[in-house]
Parts: structure tokens; C-alpha cells; sequence
């Protein structure tokens, strides 16, 4: 079993420091729904893992997350494509939750999901988190330059941290999985 892993907000739809309240608000950045479309016809598993803190500062309920996630999948599943799960943190950041990333709670979940091992596969993400969540699980990080991307991009520079792999968007990170795969 072939899985990626995605972060949600900046990665698949545009970010907003307002949160994505609701399924109106939910824009997907060009190109990413049929980027997801692509990984799951090439055969891979295709899961989120997202903190959503909007649902403990109380700006959204699960309710409204539901339809958002449901609005993404039928994107998604338009598009030939499916989402296979989406895990989410609900927490606030001060809660200490072993589920925020960027601690690995959520991959915990995913692995005991689908009964499977997440080391050596690919997590796209846009924030430091991400990349920190993805370490530590021993999964291949990819940072994309939407979202926060741009500003995780230049502290990793800083950090002379050049061993993460970057790409303009999901898109372009998709394209280099799959020709990665090619190469296999």
C-alpha cells in the first residue's frame, strides 16, 4: 500500500488567518484537487492530516467541518480522484494534545486506520509543522510554497536546513512523486 499524507489549509485550499469556516470558504489553490485525483489513480492512498483549532476557538463547529470535508471530497471524487480519510485535531494549541502538529498523533491515527506503517512515505505540507510531524514519523517531507510555505521555506534556508524538497504547489509535488515513481 502506496499513502501520502497532505496537510489541508495551504496545501490543498488557500489558507486564511480568519480560518475556512465554512465549505463557501473553502478555495482550492489551482491545480490541487486534480493533483489529489492523480495520486489516487496512480494508485496511492491519499489521506489529510490537519490541526483545525477553529473547532476549540469555536469560530466552526464539527458540523461545518463535516461539510467541508465533504465539499473537498466530492471535489475530489469529481475530479476521478478519492480522499481516503481525513484526520483532524480539534485542540487548542495551549491544550497539549499529543495530536497537534507537530506532534505525530494524527499519523498515529492514520497508521492505526489502515493498519499500515507511514516511514519512507511521502507528507506534503506548508508549515514547519509539517515538515517537523513528517521527521518525526520518519516520512518524507515535501514543503510547497503556498500557504506558509514561502515563510517555512526561508527559515529552513536560514537554518541551512536544505533537505527538504520544495515545489511551487501540491501540483508540481504530485508531479515529482509520480515521476519518482516512474523511475522505481
Amino acid at each position: 500500500m502506496k499513502i501520502v499524507v497532505l496537510d489541508r489549509d495551504g496545501v490543498i485550499n488557500r489558507d486564511s488567518d480568519d480560518y475556512i469556516k465554512s465549505a463557501e470558504e473553502f478555495i482550492p489553490i489551482d491545480g490541487s484537487i486534480s493533483a489529489i485525483a492523480r495520486l489516487s489513480m496512480a494508485g496511492y492512498k491519499v489521506v489529510i492530516a490537519t490541526n483545525q483549532s477553529g473547532l476549540a476557538r469555536k469560530y466552526f463547529s464539527e458540523d461545518q467541518l463535516s461539510d467541508i470535508h465533504h465539499f473537498l471530497c466530492s471535489l475530489v471524487e469529481g475530479a476521478g480522484g478519492i480522499i481516503e480519510g481525513i484526520f483532524y485535531c480539534p485542540h487548542h494549541p495551549d491544550d497539549n494534545c499529543s495530536c497537534r502538529k507537530p506532534k505525530t498523533g494524527l499519523l498515529e491515527q492514520i497508521e492505526n486506520e489502515f493498519t499500515c506503517e507511514l516511514r519512507g512515505y511521502y507528507f506534503i505540507g506548508d508549515s514547519l509543522k509539517d515538515i517537523e510531524a513528517a521527521r518525526a514519523f520518519d516520512c518524507k517531507p515535501i514543503l510547497v510554497r503556498t500557504g506558509k510555505g514561502l515563510i517555512t521555506e526561508q527559515y529552513l534556508s536560514e537554518s541551512n536546513d536544505v533537505s527538504v524538497p520544495t515545489y511551487d504547489d501540491l501540483a508540481k509535488a504530485v508531479s515529482h512523486i509520480l515521476g519518482s515513481q516512474l523511475n522505481d
